[in-house]
């Protein structure tokens, strides 16, 4: 089993742009009983609130998204690029259907306050802070509404404390 060690967030110099827009991450919550995984490529990192925090985005037709907003924290998972394939395949399919750990091998770590993957690299542990949906109301630029949102499957957006930072050693 691999360990991680816990990092100061100081000492990160990853690209979050590419990690997150190129590389994928999986969102996971829930507990050792029951928990469920998607892939994101859309979020971001950033200070708010005096506080290190990411912006995590989840469609209202996920499955995940009942585990987040039913959990105090969540987790994102960040691997190496030999791991595209097992995250596509978190993308493409649902909890609901499958149990997506067994169909790719990855194997959920359970000493957190919320589940992460073994083969990660990285993992940011969230305290949930705020959630809102968005709406098109709010929308400035609406060019957005009908490439995204043309079905009405609004993302809600999750402000997130990161409040352990875990690396591979």
């Amino acid at each position: 089993m691999s360990t991680f060690e816990q990092i100061d967030i100081r000492s990160l110099n990853d690209n979050f742009f590419t990690r997150i827009g190129s590389q994928w991450t999986l969102i996971t919550a829930g507990t050792k009983d029951k928990f469920n995984t998607m892939t994101a490529s859309w979020g971001g990192t950033g200070v708010l609130w005096n506080k290190n925090v990411v912006f995590t985005f989840i469609r209202d037709s996920r499955y995940t998204l009942g585990f987040v907003d039913d959990s105090t924290h969540y987790t994102l998972s960040f691997f190496g690029g030999e791991y595209m394939k097992e995250l596509a395949f978190c993308g493409r399919n649902s909890g609901r259907d499958i149990d997506k750990a067994a169909a790719t091998g990855l194997i959920p770590v359970f000493d957190r306050e919320a589940p992460y993957f073994e083969q990660a690299d990285l993992v940011f542990v969230c305290k949930k802070l705020y959630k809102q949906k968005i709406r098109p109301e709010c929308f400035i630029d609406t060019e957005a509404l009908d490439k995204w949102y043309a079905d009405s499957d609004w993302h809600e957006v999750f402000v997130g404390e990161i409040v352990s930072v875990l690396k591979r050693s």
